[in-house]
């Protein structure tokens, strides 16, 4: 089994105190930064975008993880990556032409990740699961922190790391949604091995203790 990962999910961060949010960060056992990017379009809800991603990684001493729900992520995969994005995922469901945006986004020296919705069928991956570094499984319908952890998504975890043991055996599986230190002894059963946390995080009184513990159990 991978090594589990830790990656801390800026929605939910303190957007007036970003800067010590960051350095706290930096400070922890935390292994990526998490960084949602929404357009109100593909999700009901605008998060931040290039600017901010860029000011991000002046500041950072871990990778960014970028996570795009928007419509037409190809048009911003160059932009992600010179504003400082080391991984980019984007939706089975906002792209026709999936293989292609991931061969873009190898291009670009990124990790490329595939993220999929509550509703779509885990099958659905089965064409591209060799080509990809990641999936990101969203156990919350996408578009707001702090949303409770759908517990049927265990379910598809557990499928998804049966078909990448066959077709991908070093496909990493990302979780994120509701993830907290009450489900994630059982995320981690179920075969993930990357962890965004926002909320659990963030509004905690120890951040950096909440981290460990996700991804230590201690």
């Amino acid at each position: 089994m991978k090594r589990y990962l830790v990656a801390p999910s800026l929605l939910a961060a303190d957007f007036t105190n970003l800067h010590k949010e960051i350095t706290m960060l930096n400070e922890s056992e935390a292994d990526w930064l998490h960084f949602d990017v929404m357009d109100g379009r593909f999700v009901p809800n605008i998060s931040f975008g290039l600017p901010v991603c860029k000011a991000i990684k002046s500041i950072s001493k871990k990778p960014i993880d970028v996570h795009l729900m928007i419509v037409e992520p190809e048009k911003y995969l160059k932009a992600f990556r010179e504003a400082g994005a080391d991984s980019i995922s984007v939706h089975i469901e906002a792209c026709p032409h999936l293989h292609r945006v991931i061969a873009e986004i190898k291009e670009l020296g990124c990790l490329a990740g595939v993220a999929i919705n509550p509703h779509t069928a885990i099958d659905l991956l089965v064409p591209i699961l060799p080509d990809i570094d990641f999936v990101n499984i969203m156990t919350v319908n996408p578009g707001f922190g702090g949303q409770k952890f759908i517990q049927s998504s265990l379910i598809k975890i557990r499928k998804l790391r049966a078909l990448a043991n066959e077709l991908n055996p070093e496909l990493h599986i990302e979780v994120d949604g509701g993830v907290d230190l009450s489900n994630i002894e059982a995320i981690k059963e179920a075969g993930a091995n990357i962890f965004v946390a926002g909320s659990a995080v963030f509004k905690a009184e120890n951040p950096k203790t909440v981290i460990q513990k996700l991804k230590t159990g201690s």
